[in-house]
């Protein structure tokens, strides 16, 4: 009888641990509805189940949790640093029954200091979220409840250590404040720095030869466009004053040719030799050799009558010239498409005279 009852003891036993055991994995596993355990608590689960189902009446949606956040106790301080899971979760069956060992007891502050100061050493705050590679920001990101929720166990998915802690730091922030204003300040001095170059490349010329030859065509083209901006470029007021300066060219060229055009009589001539007598005229202009005629007679030298003596012009404006002279500079003259010859001495328009002796 006594062996029967051990042998029904010790099978008992085997019951209840193997129970204990599968209702720790399932519990691990996050799947404690399949746990035969508490079957009451089971069947209540279940029913809940059901009427949640009930009440979406929608379809079925899978929730990632990347848009929750771990929000923290309202009323306090942003900054200040929490655990998220403060109270440790019940013992499983086989954990009372000491099949299994006991979860660790919450951390204390202390200790939380140790880990962070650890984690620091490491620079963990400063690499990317290992979960989904993106650098810690302002805002609480939901990666680890996401992969949680996607895993159906508390499984760290560094380590693959169970049964973790977790408490929101903002180190990831603060480091991520550090980075923008670092790179605010980068591209500001960058911006600075390229102003001020662009303004140096404007005042100083390169010193290689194709980007001075550059740098002196803008500057051309820019003193260029300057000069132009300040001038008044009407066309009109400009066509305008063309009209005027060719009116007023040709009423002199009609004074010239009534001037040059008129008959001088033997009276006037008379009155040209006495003002070129007046003038004392003695040799010609063009060759600067002596007239072998005076405005009052006489010959130009002693010692010149036995020579051949030069024929002498007296033009309008009262200039005497050698006619050989006076022609040979006429003829040169022609080139110059001037539609009156001009004395070469007061440049206006004449008739000529040949002077007797």
């Amino acid at each position: 009888m006594l062996k029967n009852k051990d042998r029904s003891s010790k099978k008992s036993n085997l019951a209840v641990s193997a129970v204990a055991l599968q209702d720790h994995i399932l519990r691990d596993l996050q799947l404690g509805h399949l746990s035969v355990a508490d079957p009451c608590k089971t069947k209540v689960q279940k029913k809940e189940n059901k009427s949640q189902s009930l009440r979406k009446g929608s379809a079925a949606m899978m929730d990632t949790g990347l848009r929750k956040t771990a929000e923290g106790p309202k009323g306090e301080d942003p900054e200040k640093e929490y655990v998220l899971d403060p109270t440790p979760p019940p013992l499983t069956l086989a954990q009372k029954l000491g099949l299994l060992a006991l979860p660790p007891l919450p951390l204390s502050s202390d200790e939380w200091e140790k880990v962070k100061q650890r984690s620091l050493l490491q620079g963990d705050s400063m690499q990317p979220c290992p979960i989904c590679k993106e650098e810690f920001e302002l805002q609480p990101q939901a990666c680890l409840q996401a992969f949680e929720k996607f895993t159906n166990r508390k499984t760290c998915p560094l380590c693959r250590k169970n049964q973790y802690q977790t408490r929101v730091i903002h180190d990831g922030a603060r480091l991520f404040r550090v980075k923008c204003a670092t790179r605010i300040q980068a591209y500001w001095r960058g911006y600075i720095v390229r102003k001020w170059y662009r303004n140096l490349r404007k005042m100083i010329p390169p010193t290689d030869a194709k980007l001075r030859r550059k740098f002196f065509e803008e500057k051309f083209t820019e003193i260029s466009h300057r000069i132009l901006c300040s001038y008044n470029t009407n066309i009109d007021e400009l066509f305008s004053e063309i009209d005027v300066c060719l009116a007023v060219n040709r009423s002199i060229l009609q004074q010239l040719d009534e001037r040059c055009g008129q008959e001088i009589t033997e009276e006037d001539w008379e009155k040209i030799q006495a003002q070129a007598a007046h003038h004392e005229i003695y040799e010609c202009s063009i060759c600067l050799t002596p007239l072998f005629f005076h405005c009052d007679g006489r010959q130009a030298a002693a010692g010149t009558s036995s020579q051949h003596p030069r024929e002498t012009v007296l033009l309008s404006c009262a200039h005497l010239f050698h006619n050989a002279c006076l022609l040979a500079l006429e003829e040169f003259s022609l080139g110059d498409n001037a539609p009156f010859n001009v004395c070469p001495l007061c440049r206006s328009c004449y008739q000529k005279k040949i002077v007797e002796y």
